[in-house]
């Protein structure tokens, strides 16, 4: 039984011995190699693998990972990082705080089926059994792409502990031969990312439930400590946003009961994506046994002022000087400047990734088709890996028992550094000419709309869709034949002008209002861009977790970014020709694009920014000069890279604004220009929002039922809003009536002549037959809301 009063704060029993700085990391790539583990969970929720037969798969997955990580040289390595879909719903099954719906009848949480079903219930709304119920809600895990489920609790909510898994993955690592390191989301952490449920009384918060949770955390790290656990870690990250009174307080009545507890590990609290600032100060306050920072992108000066802390002599510090969700080398010279600056704090320095490796993909030597010199440039999960190894072999030999990983760094670095494809002199001229002007649209708001209502001739509470239509398995054996040379350009074309053809005839069966072409030639609304833009490089192997089973390919900035040539219109122009309905032109946003790629790090993002926006500006004129009278400009990502810290919002939000604008103000009055953003906290970004002067924003609204019109409401937004009617992240497909009912809801916050009816995101994850059910529940939601607000009107509304 290991006990917190005999555990050396190097991780080993009995008492403290010299430190040997070690490697180690928070987290690695969930999915597997070739995206093992999403294939296991969609062919388990089709019914055409056991709960036996995933759990299989997970075995091998994991064996992939700790493989990995041995064969780097890391030896501690972390445990409960590894997620069937989502890390902080695994935290809320640990503490026993599943909504009470999540437990179908006959659904055993003894059983191997049972606690899937249960799982896959709060996470997606259906079970692989087909029991149905209302999804968690979803939102984005701090300033990344990865979503996370967001917990209900309330005053009633009873935590208790189930550590059965977090065990499961400490014991696996031990079969490899390997230290664990639990890690599970910290308790101010996963109160702050939950939400109050429905049936809390107003006023509140999840904050509230601490002295209930503490308890639970102890028992888990008793737990833990009979495991024979040294170490565990808390995800704090919480508190690098910037800890105000009540989130200080929160933290520091934590901390200070968890650290005062005698039958424990030793505690290493995190905090990734940012500095964590003074909370560092508080944490050791309170007597944790060590810190995690992320010291990405650190200046000499930050890592001096955390080097200089009062108290962190003698406690464990894992540095995390290794970008952990960039994909550039590191320049290893730098690095250990700062680990050594770190060493003479007196503190016990350990080396790592800045936070948990599954913001990146998995492999970038597997990338034999990008350009030698370029791939030389990147590093993803295993390089990265290999990096804190070097570092920390540099920090406990000395600088020459690295000189040649040294070498080859600086060799790297000079390499780009001097590459004429990261500079385009002509694209800089451009964006430096940019005035103003150029980011007004030619009419304010209220005449566009009169303008365009004379034009298109839309009935009331008018039908869309956000683009995308399902990614059938034609499309992809399409794509993938065409790719390999087996179809050639003209049968390619002609396979997707099919699927044009089928998708624009069943909007219009269905009675939708503004159509769109479907998007069946993107295999991935950024990549899709970013193929046709100079500037941006693809790998093929890049595959990132978004959430659940869904994976993406971020493409790469790795120079200044230019339009060729025109990348939407043909497929546009063709869609329109087919129908007298509107078609919307559909494209990326700038700062989506930015926030979906792995960006540069020799430039600020915002010139990036400014680089995209001039494409997608030419590409809106070339829309509109084929005859395209609707044009949506997707920003979900607006939010997204929002910082985490009050100080740089400002500047951020003024650069981001201006890359809208300028994407979108040389359309006409007569343009109407549309923009969609969906799974975050809008709140924060609602007065940036206004200020993208769009004519209609669709927003997410489903799951967290019409919550964000509040939002507009109380920021005295005026321009016309698609609050979405269908979750599309779960298979449930709505009824007509429970359209109709989230539009009842609308209608209380809006005015009917600026509410448009849509899905909350794109239909590309869902099934052609989820999808014809969704729109004939859509439009029919429309209509009876049409006639209800003709009843109340006292007149006829015209379809």
């Amino acid at each position: 039984m290991t006990q917190h009063a005999t555990t050396a704060t190097d991780g080993s029993d009995g008492p403290d011995v010299a430190h040997h700085p070690t490697a180690t990391l928070s987290g690695y790539p969930r999915q597997g190699r070739d995206r093992e583990l999403k294939r296991a969970l969609e062919a388990h929720w089709a019914g055409r693998l056991d709960a036996a037969g995933l759990l299989d798969v997970v075995g091998q997955v994991q064996d992939q990972r700790f493989g990995a990580m041995a064969a780097a040289g890391v030896t501690e390595v972390p445990a409960g990082d590894f997620s069937l879909y989502d890390h902080v719903l695994d935290t809320a099954v640990l503490l026993g705080l599943l909504p009470a719906r999540c437990t179908a009848p006959g659904l055993d949480p003894a059983t191997p089926a049972g606690r899937l079903g249960r799982y896959f219930l709060a996470a997606r709304g259906r079970d692989a059994d087909g029991h149905e119920t209302q999804a968690l809600e979803m939102t984005k895990w701090f300033d990344t792409n990865y979503h996370h489920l967001v917990p209900e609790l309330g005053p009633t909510s009873e935590p208790a502990p189930d550590a059965a898994d977090l065990l499961e993955q400490v014991r696996a690592a031990r079969r490899h031969g390997l230290e664990p390191r639990p890690v599970v989301v910290g308790p101010v952490t996963f109160l702050r990312c939950s939400k109050a449920a429905d049936d809390a009384p107003a006023g509140w918060t999840p904050d509230a439930l601490l002295p209930r949770l503490l308890p639970v955390y102890a028992e888990l790290l008793a737990v833990l400590a009979d495991e024979g656990c040294a170490w565990v870690e808390l995800d704090e990250s919480v508190l690098v946003t910037g800890a105000d009174d009540g989130l200080a307080a929160l933290a520091r009545t934590a901390h200070a009961h968890l650290a005062g507890l005698s039958h424990r590990p030793r505690l290493l609290v995190a905090g990734h994506y940012e500095r964590l600032g003074d909370a560092a100060t508080l944490l050791l306050d309170a007597g944790v046994d060590g810190l995690a920072v992320d010291l990405a992108g650190a200046s000499r000066a930050e890592v001096e002022e955390l080097a200089a802390l009062p108290g962190l002599a003698g406690r464990r510090l894992v540095a995390g000087v290794v970008d952990g969700r960039g994909v550039w080398r590191r320049d290893l010279s730098e690095a250990l400047d700062h680990l050594e600056v770190l060493a003479r704090s007196g503190a016990r320095v350990d080396v790592a990734p800045s936070c948990s490796l599954l913001h990146v993909p998995v492999d970038v030597s597997r990338e034999d088709t990008l350009d030698p010199d370029v791939r030389s440039w990147l590093a993803f999960a295993d390089q990265k890996l290999e990096e804190v190894v070097v570092l920390a072999r540099g920090l406990a030999q000395g600088r020459d028992a690295v000189a040649a990983e040294l070498g080859v760094s600086d060799a790297v670095r000079a390499s780009r550094l001097a590459s004429a494809r990261t500079r385009t002199p002509a694209v800089r001229e451009r964006g430096d000419a940019v005035t103003p002007g150029d980011l007004r649209r030619p009419a304010p708001a209220d005449e566009r709309r009169a303008l365009q209502a004379a034009a298109l001739r839309l009935p009331p509470l008018p039908t869309t869709t956000i683009g995308s239509f399902p990614q059938t398995p034609e499309i992809r054996r399409a794509r993938a034949a065409h790719r390999a040379g087996r179809l050639d350009d003209a049968g390619y074309e002609a396979a997707m002008e099919g699927e044009v053809r089928r998708v624009v005839a069943e909007q219009e069966e269905a009675g939708v209002d503004v159509l769109v072409h479907g998007e069946p030639e993107r295999d991935d609304m950024v990549r899709y861009f970013a193929d046709r833009l100079e500037g941006f490089v693809t790998p093929v192997h890049g595959w990132v977790q978004s959430y659940g089973s869904r994976c993406v390919r971020p493409p790469v900035v790795v120079g200044d970014v230019r339009r060729p040539g025109p990348m939407t219109v043909r497929w546009t122009r063709f869609a329109q020709r087919l129908t007298d309905a509107p078609v919307k032109g559909m494209l990326t946003g700038p700062v989506t694009i930015l926030a979906w790629s792995f960006p540069r790090d020799d430039e600020p993002r915002s010139l990036s920014a400014r680089q995209v926006a001039l494409a997608l500006r030419d590409e809106v004129a070339d829309l509109e000069a084929a005859g395209t009278r609707v044009v949506q400009v997707d920003e979900p990502g607006l939010r997204e890279l929002l910082p985490l810290r009050a100080s740089g919002r400002q500047e951020y939000l003024a650069w981001a604004v201006d890359a809208f604008r300028l994407a979108t103000g040389g359309a006409a009055a007569t343009t109407q220009v549309h923009t969609h953003m969906c799974y975050a906290e809008f709140g924060d970004v609602m007065a940036a929002i206004d200020a993208l002067d769009a004519d209609v924003i669709s927003l997410e609204a489903a799951r967290s039922r019409m919550e964000v019109l509040d939002e507009l409401a109380d920021e005295g937004y005026d321009r016309a809003v698609g609050p979405g009617v269908w979750d599309i992240h779960s298979p449930v497909v709505p009824t007509a009536d429970e359209v109709s009912d989230h539009l009842a809801r609308a209608l209380e916050r809006l005015p009917a002549d600026r509410l448009w009816v849509n899905p909350d995101c794109g239909l590309k994850t869902r099934t052609p037959e989820e999808v014809s059910a969704g729109l004939t529940a859509l439009v029919a939601g429309a209509a009876r809301a049409r006639q209800a607000l003709a009843g109340r009107d006292g007149g006829t509304t015209p379809r």
